[in-house]
């Protein structure tokens, strides 16, 4: 997601990746942003007790509020799920999936990722998704509780919605959850390279220095020869404020599950890069129950699945088209 800019990156087995922007071109700009630096370097976050917040991650938090001001003010960053206003047909939905679950809208090459989209396979996770929630130093025990909190009831949300389980774990760890500060993020590099071993020391770096026009992202890795996801990656910001932190969530780990893609036709969608959205809407649930029924299989193609699909979406919208 990137409201302002804000990555969701999916690899996949011989990696590639899928983003998703924030700020699109019919809002106005964004604040300025604030100065990058080094900044001082994070400490553990198992280490006890609070750690303040440099000056850098102050500024940050100070401009994605004011980025999340903006973006309330232009009436995006719904919360509602659509309505009335958003109506849409099974054929609608059916096309909608498509293109966002058996598309990729980066191209890994040469060791790094070129924005283009491409048509993929169809990739979901076969295995439990246990996810390990980590915090930053930085990030205060109060707002941790909600965090975790806000988490648990999502995952089991997604889990009812998918009929999969997704669920917090403290092991068997295999879809990695970091909510961490500017300094925090950049000391990441050993554990993005022991969750994610293939990755270049490049693409490690993409996680690890972010710009702040990207404001959060997930890496899924895929077997190449079963589609079948085996683990994620993803990045929150802890400066941002509390929608916009909740809005990352939401995209970022049903990206997670397999929504790769975009689409500027999804609508109600958090899969659109236009910010109406900020949080799971009902075309999502119905996204994602489409990608967890047992009729697909991973590894599908385009015109493999999308008989399936179309009959699936009829099924669940009664032949609404």
């Amino acid at each position: 997601m990137h409201r302002g800019v804000r990555l969701s990156t999916l690899l996949h087995g011989g990696l590639s990746l899928a983003a998703c922007a924030i700020l699109s071109a019919c809002t106005p700009p964004a604040p300025r942003e604030p100065a990058h630096g080094l900044g001082p370097r994070a400490r553990p976050a198992d280490l006890q007790g609070p750690v303040k917040e440099s000056p850098e991650s102050q500024a940050i938090r100070a401009y994605f509020a004011k980025v999340q001001t903006d973006l309330l003010a232009q009436g995006l960053l719904r919360t509602d799920g659509g309505g009335r206003d958003t109506p849409y047909t099974d054929r609608m939905l059916a096309e909608n999936f498509i293109r966002i679950a058996l598309y990729d809208e980066y191209e890994r090459q040469g060791g790094g990722f070129a924005q283009r989209e491409v048509e993929s396979r169809l990739r979901r996770w076969e295995a439990p998704v246990r996810v390990g929630l980590r915090f930053g130093a930085s990030v205060p025990e109060e707002r941790r509780a909600t965090d975790r909190a806000r988490i648990a009831s999502y995952l089991a949300r997604l889990a009812k919605i998918t009929g999969h389980p997704i669920a917090l774990a403290d092991s068997g760890i295999n879809f990695w959850l970091q909510v961490v500060s500017e300094d925090e993020r950049r000391a990441l590099g050993p554990q993005v390279a022991e969750a994610l071993p293939t990755l270049s020391a490049a693409e490690i770096a993409g996680i690890t220095q972010l710009p702040t026009t990207t404001y959060c992202l997930v890496y899924a890795l895929s077997d190449d020869a079963t589609s079948v996801y085996n683990r994620a990656f993803a990045v929150i910001r802890s400066e941002h404020p509390d929608l916009l932190r909740l809005a990352c969530l939401h995209e970022e780990i049903a990206q997670g599950l397999g929504l790769a893609n975009d689409s500027p036709n999804a609508r109600p969608s958090i899969f659109n890069d236009d910010e109406e959205f900020a949080l799971l809407t009902t075309q999502d649930e119905l996204m994602l129950k489409i990608l967890y029924d047992r009729r697909l299989k991973p590894g599908m193609t385009v015109e493999e699945a999308r008989p399936i699909v179309q009959t699936i979406a009829y099924e669940l919208l009664g032949g609404e088209s």
